[in-house]
């Protein structure tokens, strides 16, 4: 595997700091004129029902969200974890311990206790824990510590999303501080140069979306025969998303010796087909947190078809409504919402599959500093997302199934915020 020294360009090659976010305000300001009638005060049948997919009809709700409303939610009091491990104890080198406490990872978290040490015994192993866990920290620190002692280990790491690879590049960039550690992210939507550039060195780690990577490894830029570690991250949502065949197809031109890593929400057929073909006696380790179906107070809104946008734009000018995640079904509609709220004095931008890199990262910067204080995104862009204090999120159009709907409010009431989410549903 060839990789890159710069530091310096991360214009979807490799690592730089990146300008921390300012603290967030936010505008409520009511709007001095009337709702715009466009295509969604219309009840524009593409938008309110999600309209027709390129390649055929958008797949319709498997569930009912009015079965999950909750308007008392329960706080539940989780059990402190006692870990058996601290990270002195670990066997991890003494400045890399240092460098870990330094960026407030004083002690592990359960799934770091658990699968650090598995790591860093070579073992293939199956992470079943959810965002907000500590996953990364839980497979990047073991192999750094790899590196440190064997600066030949090579490790490709694959997950969903640009968003996902670049949050994962930011925590090995301050996590491998002070040492001769270097990384490249390898991702579609920016210009494919910078990196096939930065792939002419040596690069410890490869961080990328399944196909870019492909792409790379079939031009012969990336070259993946000495490949010592792969991690599938958010694997489930991976093989979701379509990219099974890809992911496939990589991890066949790696060694066999390899020791892999996958984590994962949930095991569905297709990651556990994945686990039984490439992973060698994994060691299973699964941390869940509370159950956000009971801890997230949850409602519906219903609608009039022809008043859909009207009903929304009421809701956004309550006060408390003052950081909002709003998902829609389609990029177009998406992309149309956010104007239309803009329009209506309601600052918003958007996030879908449409955007470049540069564009979404731009957004979802302007929703962190509270430039914008609504953000309407498709399941696919704003997985990766984590913004803290989203006190609300909106389902303007319903999620395809039960654990999307899940993932949805999951982006609120994170840590210990109280957060609240609507779903509209048609009369």
């Amino acid at each position: 595997m060839q990789t890159t020294t710069n530091r310096q360009s991360r214009s979807g090659s490799t690592y730089s700091r990146r300008n921390k976010s300012s603290k967030s305000t936010f505008s409520h300001k009511k709007p001095n004129r009337k709702p715009r009638r466009g295509s969604f005060s219309r009840g524009n049948s593409s938008h309110n029902r999600g309209g027709g997919r390129g390649r055929g009809a958008r797949k319709m709700p498997t569930f009912d969200p009015s079965q999950f409303i909750n308007t008392n939610p329960v706080e539940l009091k989780e059990e402190k974890y006692i870990p058996k491990n601290s990270f002195n104890t670990l066997g991890l080198n003494e400045k890399f311990v240092k460098t870990i406490t330094q960026i407030g990872l004083v002690t592990p978290s359960p799934i770091q206790d658990q699968i650090i040490g598995e790591i860093l015994e070579g073992k293939d192993v199956i992470g079943l824990a959810e965002t907000g866990t500590g996953k990364t920290a839980a497979f990047l620190i073991p192999l750094i510590e790899k590196n440190i002692k064997n600066p030949k280990q090579q490790t490709l790491i694959l997950t969903p999303t640009r968003e996902l690879a670049l949050q994962i590049s930011d925590e090995l960039y301050k996590l491998s501080k002070g040492f001769n550690i270097r990384g490249i992210v390898c991702v579609g939507g920016v210009n494919i140069r910078p990196q096939i550039r930065g792939l002419r060195n040596r690069n410890q780690f490869v961080i990328g979306t399944p196909g870019r990577v492909l792409d790379l490894i079939k031009q012969k830029h990336l070259v993946t025969k000495d490949i010592t570690t792969v991690v599938l991250d958010e694997a489930d949502r991976m093989l979701d998303m379509g990219f099974i065949g890809d992911v496939r197809a990589i991890l066949s031109t790696t060694p066999q010796t390899r020791e892999t890593l996958l984590f994962s929400a949930t095991m569905n057929s297709d990651a556990q087909k994945l686990v039984h073909d490439f992973l060698r006696n994994p060691i299973t380790v699964s941390v869940k947190k509370k159950d956000v179906t009971n801890s997230i107070e949850q409602n519906v809104i219903r609608y009039e078809h022809h008043k859909k946008f009207e009903t929304l734009l009421e809701l956004l000018l309550k006060p408390e409504f003052k950081r909002v995640l709003i998902f829609g079904s389609m990029k177009h509609s998406v992309k149309k919402l956010a104007i239309e709220l803009s329009a209506n004095n309601v600052p918003a931008e958007s996030i879908h599959g449409n955007k470049s890199h540069v564009q979404r990262q731009r957004a979802l910067s302007q929703f962190k500093r509270g430039e914008v204080r609504v953000l309407v995104a498709t399941d696919v862009a704003a997985r990766g997302i984590h913004v803290e204090e989203v006190t609300h999120v909106i389902n303007y159009d319903l999620p395809n199934t039960f654990e999307d709907y899940v993932h949805r409010i999951g982006r609120t009431g994170r840590a210990t915020k109280r957060g609240k989410a609507i779903t509209f549903v048609a009369y």
